[in-house]
């Protein structure tokens, strides 16, 4: 049984869509879970002293050369097992059964028949309902000792488990909204099979990130960059409960926040939480910076520099009340694992709070929120009394409005895009959809210029887009259909009073393969 909820659930990641989905529901099951690479050696994740281990899907065939294999080892050492479609396949195959291309596959919703015994897993669950396959291999012979649970027109084996051994698999993905029982499938693998106890809630969160927070600064002083966005908010708010007065906390203006943030950080922050407030105002600094850049990489690098900078001129500033050797981020796990450190993916992009930090960095770094999904988040902030404007917020990334202009980054655009968003933001407050999407990026397209008519007059102005998305943690996200007469007050409000924009389109993109953010 669990003894702390820091134990995780080690969710081995055979390059998987749904990976870091994964890791989610299993938290949802109240168990502390993370994303490791498939290459991972079976040492190293014992080394970690998992609960138990969940081996995920993968594009990959078990036949493929150079596939990824599952080291037999990590049958051998005790450890709770789950197999999810290429990870049912695998172990199925590591542990003896037969794993067969018979030329049916199963893509989509796929009718799953539960059989008379439908063991621990299944039990009690209807006996034939709808689940998300993705598969053209399938487990045709259960391993020595397994009893099989389910099957489907194309996998005579759709489920298995040995509760002896305390491993269970299953082809389809319980992960997905598409498998309405999934979730309890997984459930009950992490508390009936593996025998784990639900543990991981926002209260423990909360203790166990304040009593990681006092071991780490001791009698040191922090420094907390404050965007006015979630994630810092509550970052704040966790090191403040830990540590009291000694948490400053340095609001920069860089110049690329969106219209009212600076204000609102100041008058509605420090009043709900009464924290030390310091506002910097570096607008020239960074536009200085940034001037002739146009490449996304370097504009984060530039900013997620420049903020640091900032910091250390605040903390020389601020020695006459002490040593602040201490910098508080509001980094969350999709950051890490979007720049390449969560589960051995490729890098899609520096965060600047990840990848942008300077390798001279003058601080250690506190990151209490490291470990969580949005979700999680807010939810933490809701425990720790923070009141709903902030914590509802909608994501703003850090590099700001630098990030969603499309070209150099000049006071003059800034106050373009400054100008469209705030109107994107006015309509969909209006029409109560603030809660219905998850963020609306306003996307300048700085270097791009379109003919108009405009008072009877050619016009040649910019675009913009509209990129309004609806997602769970950010790590996967769908464009959400804003009806169409929102859309046609913002698009007629932008081209009516912001002069140089002339043209309004609509990012109809999901994640994947698009991002979010466009830079």
């Amino acid at each position: 049984m669990a003894e702390s909820s820091n134990r995780p659930v080690l969710v081995v990641d055979f390059g998987a869509q749904y990976a870091q989905l994964i890791a989610r529901r299993v938290r949802e099951a109240q168990v502390y879970s993370e994303v490791v690479p498939h290459s991972t050696p079976v040492a190293e994740l014992l080394e970690r002293d998992p609960l138990a281990i969940v081996l995920s899907g993968g594009p990959s065939s078990v036949y493929e050369p150079g596939a990824p294999q599952i080291d037999p080892k990590l049958f051998e050492v005790g450890v709770p097992v789950f197999g999810i479609c290429y990870g049912f396949q695998a172990m199925a195959g590591a542990l003896g059964g037969t794993v067969e291309h018979t030329g049916t596959r199963e893509y989509g919703r796929t009718d799953l028949g539960v059989q008379q015994t439908g063991g621990l897993l299944h039990e009690e669950l209807p006996a034939s309902h709808p689940v998300w396959m993705s598969h053209g291999d399938c487990v045709t012979k259960a391993p020595e000792g397994f009893t099989v649970t389910a099957s489907s027109e194309g996998a005579p084996v759709a489920a298995f488990e040995d509760t002896e051994r305390r491993f269970a698999g299953v082809q389809y993905h319980p992960e997905v909204g598409h498998s309405p029982h999934g979730q309890e499938v997984l459930r009950r693998f992490l508390h009936e099979i593996a025998g784990i106890r639900p543990q991981w809630t926002t209260s423990s969160i909360v203790d166990e990130q304040v009593a990681r927070i006092k071991e780490q600064v001791g009698d040191g002083k922090a420094i907390c960059g404050l965007s006015g966005g979630v994630d810092s908010a509550v970052a704040a708010a966790l090191v403040q409960r830990a540590i009291g007065d000694r948490l400053t906390c340095v609001f920069v203006d860089h110049g690329l926040l969106r219209a009212g943030e600076r204000a609102q950080v100041e008058r509605d922050y420090v009043a709900a939480t009464g924290v030390n407030l310091v506002t910097v105002d570096a607008r020239e600094r960074f536009l200085d910076a940034l001037a002739g850049v146009t490449d996304p990489e370097q504009k984060r690098k530039i900013i997620g520099r420049e903020f640091i900078r900032v910091f250390e001129q605040a903390e020389r500033d601020l020695k006459a009340e002490g040593d602040y050797s201490f910098l508080v981020q509001g980094t969350l796990y999709p950051d890490v694992v979007e720049s390449g450190g969560g589960a051995g993916t490729a890098n899609i992009k520096s965060h600047h709070n990840v990848g942008g930090l300077p390798d001279d960095l003058q601080f250690t770094l506190v990151e209490p929120l490291r470990a969580l999904f949005k979700d999680e988040v807010r939810r933490v902030g809701t425990e720790l009394g923070l009141p709903e404007t902030i914590v509802q917020r909608q994501p703003f990334p850090g590099p700001g409005l630098g990030i969603r202009i499309i070209g150099e980054v000049t006071a003059e655009r800034l106050d373009v895009l400054r100008k469209a968003d705030a109107i994107a933001r006015e309509e969909l407050t209006s029409a109560g959809l603030d809660r219905s999407i998850w963020q609306c990026p306003v996307v300048l397209l700085a270097d791009v210029r379109s003919v108009g008519v405009q008072g009877d007059g050619r016009t040649y102005g910019h675009p913009v887009v509209l990129r309004p998305v609806s997602s769970e943690d950010a790590m996967t996200a769908d464009w959400t259909r804003l009806p169409y007469d929102v859309l046609e007050r913002i698009s007629t409000r932008i081209t009516n009073e912001v002069n140089e924009v002339n043209r309004v389109v609509l990012d109809v993109t999901s994640k994947p393969p698009g991002t979010i953010e466009w830079e």
